[in-house]
């Protein structure tokens, strides 16, 4: 089966006084496709500042499945998110922020369209999963038609107390197939 995957980067910036904040950008990149099926997400999010030893909350923005394969009966789907590390500088001890410390959490759908039953993968913080191995966001499990869904998931990220200050970056990645 193909995927289509859209990367999401993530900034997150640990604050220490004196400590001077460096800037970037992240960008999207897509990937293969499943044919008549997208996802969309926001190109890059600053989720704030959090402190070391502390946990930083943020939402990551809308995230868009549209399914257009019409007729196809089922016409099913499974989104799933992925997390890479988040490192400041070149990285390495004292420097990163394991992928297992981000939590994350699709919320509802805020909109939908068209048949199907459409399920988030965790509706509720309560429900949130780490980011430490590759999770299910949204699917759709029933149904034929076109549809679409959007939701606006949140993630979680534990600041481990060792880590130095700076900004961190890392990649979200939600794939459909």
């Amino acid at each position: 089966m193909r995927v289509l995957s859209a990367v999401l980067g993530a900034v997150l910036v640990l604050a220490v006084p004196g400590v001077p904040e460096r800037q970037g950008s992240a960008q999207a990149v897509v990937l293969a496709r499943t044919v008549g099926v997208d996802i969309t997400v926001p190109a890059a999010v600053n989720l704030g500042t959090g402190f070391v030893g502390g946990v930083l909350t943020g939402q990551l923005g809308t995230v868009s499945v549209r399914d257009q394969r019409g007729p196809v009966n089922p016409n099913t789907w499974i989104a799933t998110v992925s997390a890479t590390a988040f490192v400041t500088g070149v990285g390495g001890a004292g420097r990163t922020i394991a992928a297992g410390q981000v939590s994350y959490w699709s919320g509802p759908a805020v909109r939908s369209a068209g048949g199907g039953i459409l399920l988030p993968g965790q509706l509720t913080s309560l429900q949130a999963v780490s980011l430490g191995a590759t999770r299910e966001a949204f699917r759709k499990t029933a149904g034929s038609g076109n549809n679409t869904v959007e939701w606006v998931p949140t993630v979680r990220i534990s600041i481990p107390a060792g880590v130095v200050a700076g900004t961190y970056r890392g990649t979200i990645t939600h794939s459909v197939a």
